[in-house]
C-alpha cells in the first residue's frame, strides 16, 4: 500500500488563498455591472451572451487551477509504502573461529582460515534479520565483534582476522566460554553458537566439556565443525629459511567436538574441503530458523513530476486562450 505525504507540508497552508481569490473574482464581476438603469433598454434583456463572456471565467478558473497545482509541488509530494508487519528468520548468533597456525594449512583454498572466513561472510549476508557476533581464539580468546545486527561492521572486521594476533595454540574450552560469555544474557528465543576449529584442545585454563556444560546451562546450542582434509595436508612451517610447508598428519578431535554439540543439543559437521564448508554452513543455515516480527517500509520517491506537468500543460493552454483566441475575437 502507498500513501502521499508531503516534504514541505506547511507549503499547503498557501491553498487557502484561492477561496480568497475567487472571492476577489466574483466581487470585481459584480462592480463590472452598470448600475443605472434605462427605461428603454429593456430590449437588452433579452440579449445572448457571447461566447467570449463565458471564455473570460474558464480563463481565470485555469489560472486559479495553476496556482493550486504550483503550490502542491513546492510542498513536494512523495510516496512512500505503509509500515508493514512481517514475519522473518532472525536468532542470535556468535561465530567462534579458530586462528591457530594451523588454520594457514593448504589443503582449502587459499587456506582453512580465508576459505573459513569467505564462507562465513555468505553465511551472515544469508541471514539479515540475525544479530551475530564473532570470537576468535586460539592459544587464547577474544572478542572480535559483540552481537550486532549492522553486518557490514562485522564483515569488515571478519576481514582483519589473521592468524598470529594471539598466542598460538589450539583453546577450545577457552574459545567456547568466550563465546557463552558473549551470548548467554541474550533474551532471543534462540542461542546459537557455530565454533569452527582445525585441531585438538592444547591449552587452555577451561576443559571444553565444561565449557559445553555452562552452555548447556544457559540454554546456548553449539554446532560444531571440524577443518580440515583427511590424510595428510601442507602446513606451514617455521624455518632458519623462513615459512615453508610441509606434508603433515590432519588432527581433529572429532570425538570431543561431536561430544560438545550433542551435550548443547547442536550438530557436528566435518568439512574436508570449500565445498563441503559451505555445505555445512547452509546445512546449520536450514537448521536454525527461528520467527520473529519486524516492520518494513520502502524509501520515499518523489511524485511531484505529474503535479508540475499538468501545471505547465494547463498554463500553456490558458495563455493560449488569452493571447491568441481572445486576442483575435472582435
Amino acid at each position: 500500500m502507498h500513501n502521499i505525504v508531503f516534504e514541505n507540508g506547511w507549503f499547503l497552508w498557501f491553498l487557502l488563498v484561492i477561496p480568497l481569490l475567487v472571492a476577489w473574482y466574483i466581487y470585481r464581476q459584480s462592480r463590472a455591472h452598470a448600475s443605472v438603469k434605462l427605461a428603454t433598454a429593456g430590449f437588452l434583456m433579452n440579449g445572448h451572451k457571447t461566447f467570449r463572456h463565458y471564455l473570460r471565467h474558464i480563463l481565470f478558473a485555469l489560472r486559479i487551477t495553476v496556482i493550486a497545482l504550483v503550490i502542491i509541488v513546492i510542498a513536494r509530494p512523495q510516496s512512500v509504502d505503509r509500515w508493514q508487519s512481517s514475519t522473518t528468520e532472525g536468532i542470535d548468533i556468535i561465530l567462534a573461529l579458530d586462528v591457530s597456525g594451523s588454520m594457514l594449512a593448504r589443503d582449502f583454498s587459499p587456506d582453512r582460515l580465508e576459505a573459513s572466513k569467505n564462507v562465513a561472510t555468505e553465511f551472515i549476508n544469508g541471514r539479515p534479520y540475525d544479530r551475530i557476533g564473532l570470537t576468535v581464539f586460539s592459544g587464547e580468546s577474544f572478542t572480535q565483534c559483540p552481537l550486532t545486527t549492522d553486518h557490514a561492521v562485522l564483515i569488515n572486521l571478519m576481514r582483519e582476522v589473521k592468524s598470529g594476533i594471539i598466542e598460538d595454540g589450539t583453546a577450545i574450552g577457552v574459545g567456547l566460554a568466550t563465546a557463552i560469555s558473549r551470548v548467554k544474557d541474550s533474551e532471543a528465543i534462540s542461542k546459537v553458537i557455530i565454533l569452527l576449529t582445525d585441531g585438538v584442545n592444547n591449552m587452555g585454563a577451561i576443559d571444553p566439556v565444561t565449557a559445553a556444560e555452562i552452555a548447556k546451562t544457559f540454554g546456548v546450542r553449539v554446532y560444531t565443525i571440524g577443518v580440515g582434509s583427511r590424510g595428510f595436508a601442507d602446513y606451514p612451517v617455521q624455518t632458519p629459511f623462513g615459512m615453508r610447508y610441509q606434508k603433515m598428519q590432519v588432527e581433529i578431535d572429532e570425538a570431543l567436538l561431536k561430544q560438545i554439540a550433542e551435550m548443547t543439543g547442536g550438530s557436528y559437521f566435518r568439512a574436508v574441503d570449500n565445498t563441503s564448508l559451505q555445505q555445512v554452513y547452509s546445512e546449520i543455515d536450514k537448521l536454525e530458523k527461528s520467527k520473529i516480527e519486524t516492520r518494513e517500509h520502502s524509501r520515499r520517491e518523489e511524485v511531484f513530476i505529474p503535479w508540475a506537468l499538468a501545471a505547465a500543460v494547463i498554463l500553456a493552454l490558458e495563455l493560449l486562450l488569452r493571447y491568441l483566441l481572445m486576442k483575435n475575437m472582435s
